[in-house]
């Protein structure tokens, strides 16, 4: 059965992965590169091929969320995966169902500090990043085999997205605040186990130990190290300076207020309104 990292991209996924992979993924909690890419990405477009998608519509995978999803559920063994994409249906095709999932743990972060983010990973000004953030129709898809939507991911928009997971009654999901992850490492990555554990009825008990060494071997300097030697196998290629951009960047650095004009802090305090005094993200 599958089970859900989910959030907007930006917003902590990648490290959120790092803990739980080291977590589960080896014997001692000591984060490796080859134990995060044992939690894959869905949508994703090598689950749908043995699917007659047509290649050329953007949602036309959406027709075969579920049944790839059985396919990828018939061995009975619990997976997690990575999705930015919202929990909800396109063309009245459900992303998910309870039959095939068994919980989600949501991350969510400060949009303020997500677009500066978002910014420096897509080489996007920050208008250009702010219009992605609030457009209801976004979608996402990776076009480095050519133009094949077969890893179509619809995100909406920021608000939207974490709300389609956030108000949906069929799965059992934990939010959490990527601030709380950062400042607290330990004890939210505790009770994310413990959530994940419970939700998969999984009846071990926390290994204290290697829960220690997994967040331990993924903090983000560790992390920042790692890619500067070995590279990062979610980082991408920048045409416009002909060289990887660093997935790795500022991390607990990125703080809206040492980086944004005022002028547009406020814009986007203001644009953001609801949601910032939702999680609690004071000005």
């Amino acid at each position: 059965m599958i089970f859900w990292i989910a959030s907007y991209p930006k917003s902590g996924n990648t490290w959120l992965r790092t803990l739980i992979s080291s977590y589960y993924y080896s014997d001692d909690g000591i984060y490796m590169e080859n134990n995060i890419k044992k939690i894959g990405q869905f949508p994703e477009k090598k689950y749908f091929s043995t699917f007659n998608y047509n290649q050329n519509i953007v949602t036309d995978t959406s027709r075969f969320w579920i049944k790839a999803q059985e396919k990828i559920n018939s061995d009975k063994q619990l997976r997690f995966f990575k999705t930015h994409n919202v929990f909800g249906k396109i063309n009245e095709n459900p992303f998910t169902n309870k039959k095939n999932s068994l919980g989600c743990i949501y991350i969510i972060r400060d949009p303020r500090n997500v677009i500066t983010s978002l910014s420096n990973h897509y080489e996007l000004n920050l208008e250009d990043s702010l219009n992605w953030m609030t457009n209801h129709k976004k979608y996402i898809f990776d076009n480095r085999g050519g133009k094949d939507f077969g890893n179509f991911q619809f995100i909406s928009s920021w608000t939207n997205n974490y709300k389609s997971w956030k108000i949906q009654k069929d799965l059992p999901v934990k939010i959490v605040r990527y601030e709380d992850l950062l400042e607290k490492t330990f004890s939210i990555t505790k009770e994310i186990i413990e959530f994940i554990n419970k939700s998969a009825n999984l009846k071990q008990k926390i290994n204290i130990n290697k829960l220690k060494n997994s967040v331990k071997s993924t903090s983000f300097d560790v992390l920042k190290k790692y890619e500067t030697q070995n590279g990062f196998s979610e980082a991408i290629f920048s045409n416009k300076k002909n060289k990887m951009i660093p997935f790795f960047n500022l991390g607990p650095k990125n703080n809206w207020k040492n980086i944004l004009k005022k002028d547009f802090a406020d814009k986007l305090t203001v644009i953001f309104k609801d949601d910032l005094k939702e999680f609690k993200y004071f000005v």
